[in-house]
This record gives C-alpha cells, structure tokens and sequence, in this order.
C-alpha cells in the first residue's frame, strides 16, 4: 500500500496513513476502530494529478491490496480458535459498531437525513459484544492486539 500511495504522490502514505489514525479513532475509548490503513477521500485535481491520475491511483489502491491480505488469510484460516478468541473478536466488532454509530459520516449522514435505515445500518455485524471494563489477560494475542490500536504507530518500520 506504501509503495502504491507513494508512487502517486511522494507524502501520500504518511499523510494517508495520518488521516486513517485520525478518522478512525473511537475517541470515548482512546483507541483505533482497527490496526494499520489508510484513509483519503475528497482528492481533487491539481498542478501534478489530473482526474483519471486520481482515478488510476484509486484503482491501484484497490489492486495492491489483496496481494498483500490474500496472503495473511491463507497462512491462517486453518488455525484452530478458542471460544475465548471468538468473544474477542465480537468485542472488536462491538467496537466497529461504536465507531459507525458514532463517527462514521456516511452513517450520520445517512440517519440524519432520512436514509434508508435497513441501507446504512447494513454494513454492521450480525454478532458483536460489549464486555464491561475487558481486560485481556497479561501477555495475550489480546493484549498485543490491544496495544497496537493507538494512533502513529509506523507499520512500515515492524
């Protein structure tokens, strides 16, 4: 993704990268709604980018990125999971589901005019938890998972 945003513009990773820390931050829970990403949204055309650059870049944003998840669901779709892992990962669904009620734009946008609420609330998850105060246990995939959602963190150099 770094290579792909950079070779449309030189600052176009670290400001992308920026963007994503900020948009998706659950603010009431100091944390990432995810690990890692980027975030662009109203590009325009200047001195260096016309529209069809923009819509290349798009395009190649959207081709660079199975090379790179392709690979990580293959090397672990067939590990086996606890029931402690799979109430995990329904917390962090709880936590998609707290940032798009909240924050998410399209998703206020949609309620706060009149949109078709089955339409905006179809991207949430059929199954999602909230624990109160979860607390991983010291040393877990948890608590790594839970240390990585903070903002500026610099993926490239792991």
């Amino acid at each position: 993704m770094k290579n792909t945003c950079d070779a449309f513009r030189g600052d176009a990773y670290g400001q992308f990268k920026q963007q994503a820390d900020d948009y998706f931050f659950i603010k009431h829970r100091n944390e990432t709604r995810g690990i890692g990403g980027i975030f662009f949204d109203y590009l325009r055309a200047d001195d260096q980018h016309d529209m069809s650059d923009i819509f290349q870049f798009v395009q190649n944003v959207g081709h660079s990125f199975l090379p790179s998840y392709v690979p990580i669901v293959e090397a672990n779709k067939s590990l086996p999971f606890t029931e402690k892992e799979k109430q995990f990962q329904f917390i962090r669904r709880g936590r998609y589901v707290e940032f798009n009620l909240v924050y998410d734009r399209g998703t206020r946008f949609g309620l706060e005019t009149g949109g078709r609420i089955e339409s905006i609330l179809m991207s949430l998850p059929e199954h999602a938890s909230w624990i109160y105060n979860f607390q991983p246990d010291f040393g877990s995939a948890e608590e790594k998972t839970i240390s990585q959602l903070q903002k500026g963190i610099d993926r490239i150099a792991l």
